[in-house]
């Protein structure tokens, strides 16, 4: 199973081609963006075979099963929808699109076409973020009453760029981190948000993009959602907390690219320190992303997955913008 990264991004340096290489089978064959030099180079110190700057190189080779997409957010849309009319399966990094309607497109497109449409939304797949579904699950607090994700953080300077200063590129906190969130309260809840109120601002770093959101959002169980993202926080730590009717999942440095942090479960017996997997998050991607090509399955975030982060975050710039509480109306396109 071959791949072509269409994107030379940090993460894909960082993570992905490590996480593809681990696997049984497979390897990177294709590198394509729109700096040659950068092609050359990530294409060297990550040994693919082949390098170049258009898409269509890469989707003409036979050799090639799959996509991974990393490149600025705007580009994703038109991209996915190449790759998908070529037959390849596509791994797309968040956000899908830079709207909604986009997104629905991409999930009707690979749908149609019969290949798989996943989205990187990694904390999925690290075994700290599993293992406090599995609490929840389980009834370990009862019954959720809040949920509070708190992923303020600062942006490393490697990371910043467009990010802070391009809207046209899909800059901003709530594209970078509010989908995020979205889809790791769906994945821990198994629900999904009804509405959503919140205010965004520039703090510090962004240049005509948002560099911190909070919202408040409601669950249809009757659980509220606190979520707080900014780029401007250097001295925050990430996590999750979870509040329940009998006890509360507090999880501290969980919300990274690494298997890293820590979870304490709190109940009337004291405090538990929870173990969990901490294999590589990337490589499960990965690995549930080729099983569920093999299997005819869905990936461990679909598209849906994707389509449903991004119809929530633009709930909440709306709600930002508006001063509105905004209802979210899945059924439009899914």
């Amino acid at each position: 199973m071959n791949w072509g990264f269409v994107g030379a991004s940090t993460i894909a340096g960082q993570y992905m081609a490590a996480a593809i290489r681990a696997q049984s089978r497979g390897d990177l064959r294709w590198v394509i963006s729109n700096n040659p030099e950068r092609a050359a180079e990530f294409a060297q110190t990550h040994r693919a075979a082949l390098h170049g700057t258009e898409l269509q190189q890469a989707l003409v080779d036979a050799t090639v099963t799959a996509v991974y997409i990393s490149s600025t957010n705007e580009k994703h849309h038109a991209q996915a929808l190449a790759a998908i009319a070529a037959g390849k399966h596509v791994l797309c990094e968040k956000p899908l699109a830079l709207c909604v309607r986009d997104a629905a497109e991409m999930v009707d497109a690979a749908e149609r076409a019969g290949v798989t449409l996943a989205t990187n939304h990694h904390l999925r797949s690290a075994g700290s973020i599993r293992a406090i579904r599995d609490l929840i699950a389980a009834g370990r607090i009862g019954r959720v009453l809040s949920v509070r994700v708190f992923h303020a953080v600062e942006l490393p300077p490697h990371l910043r760029g467009w990010r802070l200063d391009n809207p046209g590129a899909g800059g901003g906190v709530i594209s970078d981190l509010t989908v995020h969130n979205a889809d790791l309260v769906r994945f821990l809840l198994a629900e999904d948000p009804i509405s959503v109120m919140a205010e965004m601002d520039t703090t510090g770093l962004g240049q005509g993009v948002e560099d911190s959101a909070m919202s408040v959002w409601a669950m249809p169980s009757g659980a509220m959602v606190f979520s707080h993202e900014s780029f401007t926080h250097p001295y925050a730590a990430s996590g999750v907390e979870v509040h329940g009717t009998s006890g509360l999942i507090m999880a501290r440095g969980v919300l990274a690219q690494d298997p890293v942090g820590e979870i304490d479960l709190v109940t009337q017996q004291g405090t538990t320190r929870i173990a969990f997997d901490q294999g590589g998050i990337y490589e499960r991607v990965v690995t549930d992303f080729i099983a569920a090509i093999d299997d005819q399955r869905a990936p461990a975030a679909s598209g849906r997955d994707g389509l449903k982060s991004l119809q929530i975050a633009e709930a909440v710039r709306v709600a930002a913008l508006t001063g509105q509480r905004q209802p979210i109306n899945y059924g439009e396109f899914l």
